[in-house]
C-alpha cells in the first residue's frame, strides 16, 4: 500500500498520465518549489468572503489539503500568512484554491505548499455563508472530501477516493517503464526506436538546397 506522502515522488505528471484528474495550468504553484500531497478537505467560499476557509482550517483533520472554490469572485486574497500559520498549527499540509492568495513571500518562507489561480492583494470579508465538506469544482475538476491531491511544479492532479489503488498501480507501472527507457536511452538507443515511432510521417528538407 502506497502512503499518500510518497505520491510526490511519483509526481503529478505521471499520475495525470495514469488516470488522475488533471487541473488546468492556471492552477499553479504560488512559489517556486511548492509541492502538496494529502487528502482533500473541501471548501466553498461566498463571493469575496473567506469565513468558510477559516472554519475549515479549524476543523480539517491533520494531513489534509484544503481544496477551495473561490471562483465566484477570484480577485481577492482568500489566503495569506495568518491562515498559513493557523494551518501549520492544526496540521494542514497545503492548499489548492480556485481564486486568489497573497503574502506569497511569507508562504514560501513557511514552506507551505499553496497552489492558486492567481495572486491577489485585496483582502476578503469574513461574515458570509459558505460550505465545508461538500463537493466542489476547483480548476474544472470535481473534488470530494477524501480524494487525494498531488501538486508539484508540473501542476495539480486529483485521485478520486474510489480509484486510488487503480491509479497508483498504473502510475507505478508507468514510472518503472520510464526508468527502463532512461537506461536504454543512456545506452544509445533513440526515442524513435523505443517508442516505435514512424519517422516517415516527417518531411525532410535538405538544408544544402
Amino acid at each position: 500500500m502506497v502512503n499518500v506522502d510518497q505520491l510526490i515522488v511519483i509526481g503529478a505528471a505521471t499520475l495525470g498520465e495514469s488516470g488522475a484528474l488533471v487541473m488546468p495550468s492556471r492552477i499553479r504553484p504560488a512559489w517556486t518549489g511548492a509541492t502538496v500531497t494529502g487528502r482533500a478537505f473541501t471548501v466553498t467560499c461566498a463571493p469575496g468572503d473567506n469565513l468558510a476557509v477559516h472554519v475549515a482550517t479549524s476543523m480539517a483533520p491533520p494531513g489534509s489539503v484544503l481544496v477551495v472554490d473561490a471562483s465566484a469572485e477570484p480577485e481577492r486574497g482568500y489566503w495569506g500568512e495568518i491562515l498559513t500559520t493557523a494551518a501549520e498549527t492544526t496540521g494542514i499540509t497545503g492548499l489548492v484554491i480556485d481564486g486568489g492568495i497573497r503574502d506569497v513571500a511569507a508562504l514560501s518562507a513557511h514552506g507551505f505548499g499553496a497552489f492558486s489561480d492567481r495572486i491577489a492583494l485585496r483582502g476578503a470579508s469574513k461574515d458570509q455563508p459558505g460550505e465545508v465538506g461538500g463537493p466542489v469544482t476547483v480548476g474544472d475538476v470535481t473534488v470530494h472530501t477524501g480524494d487525494t491531491v498531488v501538486g508539484d511544479a508540473d501542476g495539480v492532479v486529483v485521485i478520486p477516493a474510489g480509484r486510488f489503488d487503480e491509479v497508483v498501480a498504473a502510475a507505478r507501472h508507468r514510472s518503472d517503464r520510464e526508468q527502463d527507457l532512461f537506461r536504454r536511452l543512456q545506452s544509445g538507443e533513440t526515442t524513435v526506436e523505443l517508442l516505435d515511432l514512424d519517422p516517415t510521417a516527417i518531411r525532410r528538407v535538405d538544408p544544402s538546397v
